[in-house]
């Protein structure tokens, strides 16, 4: 009579204990081994010391003998710095690339021609067109200034007589603006000959956007 108690209380027990068991194998982290190079050798041990966390390892399972995981060296500044420019430009790549799919489509919902294209591209070139004219004849008009103003210093000089202050000063501040609007032309001529390349390369896309399935 007394056993039966007896016996229902230890099944009790047990039964309170075994999901505290289970918990605990659970919970009890996974033991690995590490293996790595240290001097030109391989090194195994199932602790990693301070001297080897920048090296690369192999983490092994010390249940199963299976390799865990790869685990490569640590990089130095430069590495890092390299993979940061790296990472850096390809997703600079990336979002220009996903800017022109959008600029693409834009275009191609925009015009419904080609001539319409052309249109609003040969607005752009008859405004630098008219910048590049207006530059040159700017520079021919200061050309001629300052041909002027060399001609009358350099009879001051024949007639031995002293080049006035403001006459040497207009001359070099005329040099520097014509410098200067030489230097501007160069640049607007360069903006006009990419207005042609943006055209050919926009009616390219264009007519790629605009193709239809099965066309040649």
């Amino acid at each position: 009579m007394n056993r039966i108690p007896s016996l229902t209380a230890t099944a009790v027990l047990l039964a309170l204990a075994l999901p505290f068991a289970v918990g605990a194998q659970q919970a009890a982290p996974k033991k690995k081994l590490y293996c790595w190079n240290e001097g030109g050798r391989k090194v195994c041990g199932d602790a990693l010391p301070a001297t080897a966390v920048d090296s690369a390892r192999t983490e092994i399972s010390s249940r199963s003998g299976l390799p865990l995981s790869q685990v490569g060296r640590a990089l130095t500044p430069e590495e890092r710095l390299a993979a940061d420019q790296a990472a850096r430009a390809a997703r600079s790549a990336a979002l220009a690339e996903e800017a022109k799919k959008r600029r693409d489509h834009a275009m191609a919902e925009s015009y419904s021609t080609e001539e319409e294209l052309r249109n609003s591209f040969q607005e752009r070139i008859i405004l630098l067109d008219e910048t590049v004219k207006a530059s040159q004849l700017g520079i021919e008009g200061r050309r001629q200034t300052l041909l002027s103003l060399l001609r009358k210093a350099g009879e001051a000089e024949l007639g031995s007589k002293p080049v006035d202050k403001s006459l040497a000063d207009n001359i070099r501040h005329q040099h520097d603006e014509l410098l200067r609007q030489q230097d501007l032309l160069k640049q607007q001529l360069v903006e006009r000959s990419l207005a042609d390349e943006d055209l050919a390369t926009a009616l390219q896309r264009y007519q790629s956007m605009r193709k239809r399935p099965g066309q040649g």
